[in-house]
This record gives structure tokens, sequence and C-alpha cells, in this order.
């Protein structure tokens, strides 16, 4: 495994991780406009539970990409919603899109894989008139608690990721299904200070550093396709 994007010490390391995490989603942002690419293709006719992929505030699917096509080569039917767009939208609204995709495709037995937002929006879907139709989910960075970074930012989505922010708080008082969702998170966040940590979840703390940037990492898709599995195979004998 690689170590560049292991946990950094001191300010120096701390800002240069910063400035490759933005350079990573910058790099995303720009694959989406310029060359489109499609979602990945399950390996051969399977019986593998589906996922269905919940990306970040300002993401698309595209950010998940190294880890749909993991999953896909294990055999996943890999879906997006495009109706999230750029997932601008408060957690609520977006996680009624999510139902309403759900509702209209019929897909069901789904694993959510989702990064940043998206696992707030997961996490309510879960508690919503869908929750039949989802295993589980396997949520990778995702402000749980909140940010305390978020009530200096300008927008107003940003700022929703305020730990006081009405929504969040009463998302993270609903522990019913906290013990469905797999939590994984870099040991250091520099959007997420307080972790991705949930109580209740099963948690799982990796070597890495940055937000978006351990999305491509070995170490992280190689996490996230053990965990959808066995999320799968635990829920299947309940």
């Amino acid at each position: 495994m690689s170590g560049r994007l292991r946990s950094p010490d001191g300010v120096l390391p701390r800002l240069a991780a910063w400035a490759a995490d933005y350079a990573w989603a910058t790099e995303r942002q720009a694959r989406h406009f310029l060359r489109r690419p499609k979602l990945p293709g399950a390996s051969g006719a399977s019986s593998q539970a589906p996922v269905l992929l919940l990306p970040g505030i300002y993401e698309t699917w595209e950010f998940l990409q190294p880890v749909a096509t993991a999953l896909a080569r294990a055999g996943h039917p890999v879906h997006a919603v495009p109706g999230l767009k750029l997932n601008l939208r408060p957690v609520p609204e977006s996680a009624d899109i999510v139902v309403e995709h759900l509702e209209r495709t019929g897909l069901t037995g789904v694993v959510l894989v989702a990064h940043s937002k998206g696992g707030l929006i997961g996490k309510r879907v879960m508690l919503s008139g869908a929750s039949d139709r989802v295993l589980g989910m396997v949520a990778i960075a995702t402000p749980f608690t909140g940010s305390r970074w978020a009530r200096y930012m300008l927008s107003r989505s940003l700022r929703s990721f305020d730990p006081r922010d009405p929504v969040l708080l009463a998302l993270a008082g609903e522990l019913l299904v906290n013990e469905c969702i797999t939590a994984v998170y870099p040991r250091f966040d520099p959007h997420i200070p307080e972790t991705g940590r949930l109580e209740g979840a099963r948690n799982i703390e990796l070597p890495l550093s940055g937000h978006f940037r351990p999305l491509g990492h070995p170490l992280l898709v190689e996490t996230v396709v053990r965990e959808v599995a066995r999320v799968e195979s635990e829920r299947a004998v309940r």
C-alpha cells in the first residue's frame, strides 16, 4: 500500500494534504464535464445485491467511480440517481428524490454506497417508507455529527453541515438504523475534523488523509467492496 495518503502530522503536511485533496476533486469534476463516463456494468450474470451510489455535495457519481468499478467487477449491478444532479438540495428533499427513484425503478435488496453528504441522505432513506428496499449502507467520510467549519461557509448548502443544524440534529437522534450502517472514514479529514464515526454503527477508520482523494485509494476501495458483501450476507440471513 502506498504511504502517500497516510495521515499527516504537523501543519504543513496537513495543508499539503488539503491541497492534494482539492486537486483530486477538481480532476473528478473535469472528468464529468469532459468525458461523461458511463456506469460500469456488472461482470456477467449475477445475483449479487445491487448498489446505489449516493455522492456528496457538488459531486456526481464519478467521484465514486473507483469504488463503482470494483463493485461491478465483484458482480454487483451499480446504479446512480440522475435526479440528484450536483446534490445541492437539502437532505430531506434529496432523500425524497432517492426514494422516488427506488420506487420508480423497482430496485430492492439494495446496498447504499455513499460519500459525505450522501451518507446523510442514505440514512434518511433508511428511515423512510422505502426502508424495506434497502439492506444497509456503507458511508464514506460522512459528517454524521456535522463539521465545525460549516458555520463559516458562504454557501447555505455547506452551512447545513453545522453541528447545530436542526435537520442534522434530528437525523443524529435517529439511532434505530445505525446498526445497519458501516461508517468508513480517514484518520485525517480536513473537512470533517469530528471524523465520520457514527454511534451504534460498524466504524472503520483507515490510515489515510483527505476527504475526496481516499475514494481512489486501493485500501478504501477494497474495504468498501468487502463491507458491501458483508452487509449483503448478514442481512440475507435475518
